[in-house]
């Protein structure tokens, strides 16, 4: 059977051509069968970083964490540590180096400074990249220092609320590689969020198994079963647009097509209720109509709340929009919050990775106001957004306190791993529900292939 003439869901049929809501049109990525050693070698590991990451638009963060000239973070990736700053004409990159002995300039992980000086012997750089002072500067001959030297720029740009950056020299511009149609990410209004959690922790697989796990829901039945309840995983649409971007449109406040029984509102389902601002004890509806009764609690309170949803679909206030920026990112998109997950590269074990995970929420007017359960937040949190809390990091033994879903893939991705070494093992066969996988891997191997 043609992957065309194989039945999808298709969440709202009347969603006009063109809207961000629309199913996209089928794209036919073929049936190859990849090649399995790109998880282990460490060879492939190498030619990804010289072909792919230092070549790519990355997420380095978000410009919440950049609110006034001098704020700053660090982006690390594998041997490459590089400065996101606020300056006077902008948000701006460099690498995190001194131009005279290469020491490492700056060391916390983010903070403001209008200057960086390196620790080793006091050269100063504003934050703008020029050089400030050498130190004892005449003792150097003329012409070692002649071109002033200051600090290496990275290309950097900002869409959305999020701050990219390209090692590339001449990068292409942001926006056409993006691939996401334009307002899609601007409608959720990132740069009015707050990061009210961050944790970066260690996982026991390359860092495409961890993408792979995020890029579908064919495995939700089995890996996560509590989610039958609540989601159906039968039901969703997956799109996919230009340059590996990608999404999956999950329906939430509903039982999965998996479930006999549709008509029973769960305990799960009450509760998704109650987050919506409707009391579950005086809903009269099935688990069918949930959803809907979703859409419509959400839209009743938002006014009180501050939350202008005006600019939303109705299947944006009660459904996950997962959306895939290549290489290494899913957004989590909710009315609320979003989630920007990033699977980064070990710096030297193609079998290990650092999922990055950052809980954005919009500020609401009702202090009282606590974001849905499910999005898993500890209770200690200060949703807020009124201070930034520092980023947690887990190593590969450390429970990071993702909850109870994000637990069991990180489980499970060692044992596909693993598996993926066995000689009985000869590489993925991707079906219809796991679209965006193969379409990642043909914008992967695309690039791969340039010199």
């Amino acid at each position: 059977m043609n992957a065309n003439t194989i039945p999808l869901a298709v969440i709202n049929p009347d969603a006009p051509p063109g809207s961000l809501e629309a199913k996209q049109p089928s794209i036919d990525n073929g049936t190859e069968c990849y090649d399995k050693a790109g998880y282990f070698s460490r060879d492939y590991m190498q030619r990804e970083w010289e072909r792919m990451w230092t070549r790519s638009w990355l997420i380095a963060g978000v410009e919440a964490d950049l609110l006034h000239v001098g704020d700053f973070f660090l982006f690390e990736i594998r041997e490459e540590s590089i400065i996101v700053t606020r300056t006077e004409e902008g948000v701006r990159a460099f690498y995190n180096v001194c131009s005279h002995r290469g020491t490492k300039l700056v060391w916390e992980e983010r903070g403001n400074k209008k200057v960086f000086v390196c620790p080793f012997h006091s050269w100063s750089f504003n934050n703008n990249g020029t050089l400030r002072r050498i130190t004892d500067e005449e003792t150097f001959q003329p012409e070692v220092i002649a071109h002033r030297p200051g600090l290496t720029p990275v290309a950097c740009d900002t869409h959305a609320g999020i701050v990219f950056i390209n090692m590339d020299e001449n990068p292409p511009p942001l926006r056409e590689s993006l691939g996401l149609p334009q307002g899609y990410l601007e409608a959720y209004q990132i740069d009015r969020m707050k990061v009210v959690r961050h944790v970066r922790s260690e996982w026991g697989s390359n860092w495409k198994v961890g993408v792979e796990a995020f890029y579908e829901s064919y495995h939700l039945h089995v890996v996560h079963p509590e989610t039958r309840g609540v989601m159906g995983d039968l039901n969703v649409q997956y799109d996919l647009y230009p340059q590996g971007a990608s999404r999956m449109i999950v329906p939430l406040g509903q039982p999965s097509p998996r479930i006999h029984d549709q008509k029973t509102v769960s305990e799960g389902l009450k509760m998704m209720l109650r987050d919506a601002g409707v009391d579950p004890s005086g809903f009269q509806g099935t688990a069918a109509d949930v959803r809907r009764a979703i859409q419509l609690g959400k839209r009743e309170r938002a006014d009180r709340l501050g939350l202008d949803y005006g600019r939303f679909q109705d299947g944006q206030l009660s459904d996950s929009w997962a959306t895939g920026i290549f290489p290494n990112v899913q957004i989590g998109c909710h009315p609320e919050a979003v989630f920007l997950m990033r699977f980064l590269p070990h710096e030297t074990d193609p079998e290990r990775f650092y999922y990055d995970t950052m809980t954005l929420i919009f500020p609401a007017k009702d202090p009282d106001y606590r974001p849905p359960a499910w999005m898993g937040l500890p209770e200690d949190i200060d949703v807020s957004g009124r201070q930034r809390r520092v980023t947690e990091n887990y190593s590969i033994e450390q429970d990071a306190g993702l909850g109870q879903v994000l637990s069991q893939d990180s489980a499970l991705l060692p044992v596909v791993q693993k598996g993926m070494r066995s000689r009985g093992f000869k590489g993925q066969l991707w079906g219809e529900q796991e679209q965006r996988l193969r379409h990642f891997h043909v914008e992967l191997e695309r690039r791969m292939a340039q010199e």
